[in-house]
């Protein structure tokens, strides 16, 4: 491991849509003495934040550059298509690819999603970015195909969404440069694996170090014996000293003539 020194912070970057809150509220209670800033970029800028060193490890979506990063996946999205809420498709619970094949389906340049081919209709232009197809969408313009956290993210009262059930979806992961790997960003592995402050996998902490053997004393203060040994008995379970040679077993007495 490389870099063990520790740093005065912990620089933890994240894409759009990502919470990170829960593991930042486990970093405060485990690590109070060493702050955590959080930096939100971009999901094209983050790998670049990382190589700049701008940032100790980013909670990104997948694919990243295996051959530079090291990542930890965390979990799947749902993959939802955003429409205007009196349209047609919200009849349904969840829809495919082949119920939009008639309608215009906007596919921004920032898209998150690995499509093959996306679904419906391509619009004349493509948009610059997510939030902006979502002012498409409410202008009803076309139709937009996200990850479930960027529909929320862009939430508006009067658009509203539906699971696409047969669409790719967007794996979140925890990256960090591989020759990188700080104390601190093990720290933080532990974090988001759901490891405890004793988990012999993780950095030992000092509050997790081993405390020496408290002494048994009973209530006149005299030593207590060690669990599974009772009071005056040699290891091998015998009396100990000259009661263990009183109560030695005798032989058999010798007949009289």
């Amino acid at each position: 491991m490389t870099g063990s020194a520790a740093s005065p912070s912990f620089r933890l970057a994240y894409v759009p849509g990502v919470t990170p809150g829960k593991w930042v509220r486990t970093w405060q209670e485990r690590l109070p003495d060493v702050p955590l800033e959080l930096v939100a970029v971009s999901a094209a800028e983050v790998s670049d934040v990382l190589r700049a060193g701008e940032a100790d490890a980013a909670l990104v979506r997948l694919p990243v550059d295996r051959t530079v990063f090291s990542a930890i996946p965390l979990y799947t999205e749902t993959t939802v298509v955003v429409v205007p809420k009196d349209h047609v498709v919200t009849a349904a619970d969840e829809v495919s690819a082949e119920d939009l094949a008639d309608e215009v389906v906007l596919h921004p340049l920032d898209d998150v999603l690995d499509w093959e081919r996306p679904p419906g209709e391509p619009a004349f232009e493509r948009p610059a970015t997510t939030a902006d197809a979502i002012e498409l969408v409410a202008a009803n313009i076309g139709l937009l195909a996200v990850p479930q956290s960027l529909a929320r993210l862009h939430h508006r009262k009067d658009l509203t969404y539906r699971p696409l059930v047969d669409a790719p979806q967007s794996d979140v992961a925890l990256a960090w440069p591989e020759d990188a790997t700080t104390d601190l960003v093990e720290d933080f592995i532990g974090i988001v694996r759901g490891r405890t402050v004793n988990s012999t996998r993780g950095r030992a902490r000092p509050e997790a170090e081993a405390r020496p053997e408290r002494k048994r004393t009973d209530k006149s203060g005299a030593r207590k014996p060690a669990p599974g040994r009772a009071a005056g008995k040699g290891s091998r379970g015998g009396a100990g000293g000259a009661a263990g040679t009183k109560g030695a077993r005798r032989g058999k007495p010798r007949r009289r003539s």
